[in-house]
C-alpha cells in the first residue's frame, strides 16, 4: 500500500518543466566570448559593442578571407540578427583550411552574439548558426589509397 500512496502523491504534485533561461555572459571588459568549431578549425571569438569592425588573426576579415563567399559566410549571423555595424568582432582562428576557418568563425560569432544578447538566440537557432557542423574528414584505412578509394585493379 505504500507504493500506491506514493504513486497518488506523485500525481498530485505539479511538476513544471521550465525552459532554460539564457542569461547574458559578459566579461569585465564588456565582451562576450565564444569558441566556434568546424572541421579541424577552432576559432576564439570576442564580441563587443562598436562600429562593425571584424578582425581575424590581426587582419581585416576581407584581407584574411579573400574569397567573397567566405566573407559572406562570416557575416551571415550578423546580418540574420540585424546587428550589422553594431558590434566589433575580434577572432583568432587556427587549424584546417580557409573554408573550415570561416565556418568556425561564423559558429563562434553566433554563439558570442547569443551570450551578449540572449534575445537573438531564436533568430540564430532558426538560421542554423548555433549548430556545430560535426562532419569531419574520414580517416584513411589500411589497404586503401584513401578512406574508401581502392588501388587500381589490374588483372595482369
Amino acid at each position: 500500500m505504500a507504493d500506491l500512496n506514493s504513486l497518488q502523491s506523485l500525481g498530485s504534485v505539479e511538476t513544471l518543466v521550465e525552459a532554460p533561461v539564457h542569461v547574458q555572459k559578459i566579461d569585465s571588459l564588456g565582451r562576450a566570448y565564444a569558441t566556434g568549431k568546424r572541421k579541424d578549425a577552432v576559432a576564439r571569438v570576442w564580441v563587443k559593442p562598436g562600429s562593425g569592425k571584424i578582425i581575424v588573426n590581426g587582419k581585416e576579415f576581407a584581407a584574411y578571407f579573400a574569397r567573397p563567399v567566405l566573407q559572406m559566410v562570416l557575416r551571415q549571423p550578423i546580418v540574420a540578427a540585424a546587428r550589422d555595424g553594431q558590434f566589433d568582432i575580434i577572432a583568432t582562428v587556427a587549424g584546417g583550411g580557409l573554408s573550415g576557418q570561416a565556418g568556425a568563425v561564423r559558429h563562434g560569432i553566433s554563439k558570442a552574439l547569443t551570450y551578449y544578447e540572449p534575445g537573438l538566440r531564436g533568430v540564430l537557432k532558426k538560421g542554423g548558426f548555433l549548430t556545430r557542423d560535426s562532419r569531419v574528414v574520414e580517416r584513411k584505412k589500411y589497404g586503401k589509397a584513401k578512406a574508401r578509394r581502392s588501388f587500381q585493379f589490374s588483372k595482369r
